[in-house]
């Protein structure tokens, strides 16, 4: 019995340097090398990555694209305007033209060059229409003399001898109307009214 309780003791005792030889074995160790290498950062959400370079591409082509759009649809405006302006301007003019007449209580003169491009009212002053705009008149027989010149007359009592004063730029006109009767002047854009 006391072989067995020694050969019991002697097992655990055996067990017990089983273990004590398993945790005194040499444990590899890790070099600070192999530690660096082991050790990756961790991934970056794509949400902070940053852009590529076809991404970036894309983009300013997008942004060219969209430069030139604008370009263009401001060029178009402003040479829109400028012949809204240059029509208002002659509006204008001929109002002042009636006018004097009807103060001075006498018969003025509108006259149009449609060769050179100019008007001249009541005032005498020579007005150059903006470049790139064709101007036609419409009026009385009496008042167009060789074809280049064209005049519309304004009597002291408001009235005239009427016609149609036309711009063009490219597709768009603009006409500047006189009424004979009331002597009246309006201006009608046929881009809006089509």
């Amino acid at each position: 019995m006391n072989r067995e309780r020694g050969t019991g003791n002697g097992e655990r005792g055996g067990a017990l340097q089983r273990a004590v030889s398993c945790s005194s074995a040499p444990v590899p160790r890790e070099s600070a090398t192999n530690r660096i290498a082991s050790r990756s950062p961790p991934p970056v959400p794509r949400s902070l990555q940053g852009f590529t370079l076809l991404e970036m591409l894309a983009v300013i082509i997008l942004i060219g694209i969209a430069a030139a759009a604008v370009s263009i649809s401001v060029a178009h405006g402003l040479a829109s305007a400028r012949v809204n302006a240059a029509a208002s301007e002659l509006a204008a003019s001929l109002r002042a033209t009636r006018t004097q007449a009807i103060v001075h209580g006498e018969q003025r003169l509108f006259e149009l060059d449609t060769r050179a491009e100019i008007y001249r009212g009541a005032d005498k002053r020579d007005v150059r229409l903006p470049k790139g705009l064709e101007l036609s008149v419409t009026s009385a027989a009496s008042d167009q003399s060789g074809g280049e010149i064209a005049r519309i007359r304004f009597f002291p009592d408001g009235s005239s001898t009427g016609g149609r004063i036309t711009l063009r730029s490219g597709q768009r006109e603009w006409h500047v109307n006189v009424s004979w009767l009331t002597g009246a002047i309006s201006i009608f854009d046929t881009a809006k009214h089509s």
